[in-house]
Order: C-alpha cells, then sequence, then structure tokens
C-alpha cells in the first residue's frame, strides 16, 4: 500500500488510473512509477482497467466494437468521477480515446462527454500539479540528458509537449525534443508485412535521436520508444545507444530517488 505524503502540496487530489492494455499486460513499471510519483506529490491514486480503449478495433476501423468499449468503460469510471477523481490515462493512445475520440463516435452520451472533461494524460497530470500547486520537493538532477519523443497520440490531444515540460521540471535538465513520427503506426507497426516501411518511416527519427546522444531515451507511447531504440541500434555505427526507452514518468520517478527506478543506463555500443 503507497503511503501518500500529506505534507505535499498537493494533497487532497485524488485520481483513477486507467491502466491500459499495454501497461495491465505488457510493462506495469509504468504504472507503478506514475502511483509513486503521484502519492510522493500527496495524490490518492486507485488503479481501474474496465476494459480496452478500443483503439486498436478504431485502426481496423471497427467503429461498433469502439462505441460498446466507450459506453462500459464511461459508465465503470462515472461513478469515480462523481466522488471527485480526476482519471489519468497512462499513454497517449488511451488518452486521445477517453478525450477526443469516444465523444466524436458516440456523441451526445452523457457519461463519455464527462469522461472526456475528467481526463488526463499523466504528463499533463503532472505538469498541471506543478503549475497550480507545485510539486513535492526532493528531485534530483538524472545523470546525464534525455531525448525525447512527443508521441503522435500525445500531438493529437492539441495540449503542447507535456512530456518535455514535465522532464524540464527537473533539476538541471537537459532535454532535446524530436516532435516527429516513429513510425510505428500502433497495431500497423506490429505486423510483419509493415516493418520496412515503419523502418523508413522512423529512420529520421532514431537519426536525429543518434546525433542527439544523450544517455536517456524516452516517449510517451511505449511501442513508438521501443521501435526508436531498435532502429537507433540498427543505425549506430560504433555510437553508443541507451539501452531502452522509458516512459517520461519513469524518469521523473528516478529523479525523485523511489526504489526500482533510479539507477542510471548502461549505454550499449552495437
Amino acid at each position: 500500500m503507497l503511503s501518500v505524503d500529506r505534507t505535499a502540496p498537493a494533497y487532497g487530489r485524488k485520481a483513477v488510473l486507467y491502466s491500459t492494455c499495454f501497461i495491465n499486460y505488457n510493462n506495469p513499471s509504468i504504472g507503478e512509477a506514475t502511483r509513486a510519483v503521484l502519492a510522493r506529490n500527496g495524490v490518492e491514486t486507485e488503479v481501474a482497467y474496465p476494459r480496452c480503449c478500443g483503439m486498436p478495433q478504431l485502426e481496423q476501423g471497427n467503429l461498433g466494437g469502439v462505441a460498446a468499449s466507450a459506453q462500459y468503460v464511461s459508465a465503470s469510471l462515472a461513478p469515480w468521477i462523481d466522488k471527485g477523481y480526476d482519471i489519468i490515462a497512462l499513454v497517449p493512445s488511451c488518452a486521445l480515446m477517453l478525450k477526443f475520440e469516444w465523444p466524436l463516435i458516440v456523441p451526445e452520451h452523457t457519461a463519455i462527454e464527462k469522461l472526456a472533461k475528467a481526463t488526463f494524460d499523466i504528463s499533463e497530470y503532472i505538469v498541471d500539479i506543478a503549475r497550480k500547486e507545485g510539486l513535492a520537493p526532493g528531485l534530483s538532477a538524472l545523470d546525464g540528458g534525455v531525448t525525447v519523443q512527443i508521441a503522435c497520440h500525445a500531438r493529437a490531444q492539441n495540449m503542447g509537449q507535456k512530456a518535455a515540460e514535465m522532464l524540464r521540471l527537473l533539476p538541471q535538465a537537459d532535454i532535446a525534443v524530436i516532435e516527429r513520427c516513429s513510425g510505428h503506426g500502433g497495431s500497423w507497426g506490429v505486423l510483419t508485412g509493415n516493418f520496412e516501411t515503419a523502418l523508413k518511416v522512423g529512420r529520421p527519427v532514431a537519426r536525429q535521436a543518434l546525433k542527439n546522444a544523450r544517455p536517456f531515451l524516452a516517449s510517451e507511447c511505449p511501442l513508438a520508444g521501443m521501435h526508436i531504440a531498435q532502429e537507433m541500434e540498427m543505425q549506430a555505427d560504433g555510437e553508443a545507444v541507451p539501452p531502452q526507452s522509458l516512459h517520461p514518468i519513469e524518469l521523473v520517478a528516478r529523479a525523485y530517488g523511489i526504489p526500482g527506478a533510479w539507477s542510471a543506463p548502461e549505454a550499449r555500443t552495437p
């Protein structure tokens, strides 16, 4: 059980983490880092995963399936919103669905409209705390700079470069921003037949990341981050590359010294 810091400036906030398919089944460390950072900042959290947001179905044109998920999930989360909880989506594709896509697919639906207004992207939420209450003390500088890719689904939320804004809150922040598609393309990018095209689209991003030569690589989209890291390794000509891509919230957790999140990466030389 996480201990919420009652002395933190943002104490009194409450949030439900919509954990998403990727965090729930593939990389729970992103969710764990999020809960720990929010607890340090006085935010009480709960975790909910009623159902997939339907982004893969949207990419296949299955609007009926998406509409069914939207109605089910919004009904499940409505009681939390009524109790004063914010809703935080941990990856930008799901935040985009809850905020923008669902209200377009199922218009004039009370629960969906309520959920859209209550939903935050995690980077957006941390920046909101910093602006309104101020972050809890205890942040330390990372050992090296960060190259952060602004994910396409984050850009589509029309909220600005919130991942970069969040990372610039860290002491002595050295942040290089790449605002270009990784080439992965969601569920499209996992198909073998699309791999070469995905590499072609993402090549400029990997080149820029190699040129930036920073020890940390980050993307709000875990799939985009893995794709960029893979392509960097393929393009590297004896250059050191980060061992993995991290979600920006994991770097905030490291800066707070949260156990399991603080160790610096060791660059690989292909």
